[in-house]
């Protein structure tokens, strides 16, 4: 069974940065995606940023410049670098890991809040 362990959310003022963490526990296929959501009170969850296992990243437009996506595969962990943030990145934060190996698999972790004031 997969586990999503995500850390790093908190409180800061606009202009601030924070860092989240998502280590995966488990078996999971070496080649996989992981991507940080994102899900504001009201809203649907949407994609923030993702990469593959070959470190091809992907990013939404409103945080391109803003915020970085690593991750560090023999921890199995993913990072997300906000820079810059504004009080429309508030919102809990999700971290996702996709792969396929004979079937497809989709894992969450338990999310993690992000509060930017003004």
């Amino acid at each position: 069974q997969v586990q999503l362990v995500e850390s790093g959310g908190g409180l800061v003022q606009a202009g601030g940065s924070l860092r989240l963490s998502c280590a995966a526990s488990g078996s999971i296929f070496s080649s996989n995606t992981m991507a940080w959501y994102r899900q504001a009170p009201g809203k649907q969850r949407d994609l923030v940023a993702s990469i593959t296992s070959g470190n091809s990243t992907n990013y939404v437009d409103s945080v391109k410049g803003r915020f970085t996506i690593s991750r560090d595969n023999g921890k199995n962990t993913v990072y997300l670098q906000m820079n810059s943030l504004k009080p429309e990145d508030t919102a809990v934060y999700y971290c996702n890991v996709k792969y396929f190996n004979r079937r497809n698999y989709n894992y969450w972790g338990q999310g993690t809040q992000v509060t930017v004031s003004s």
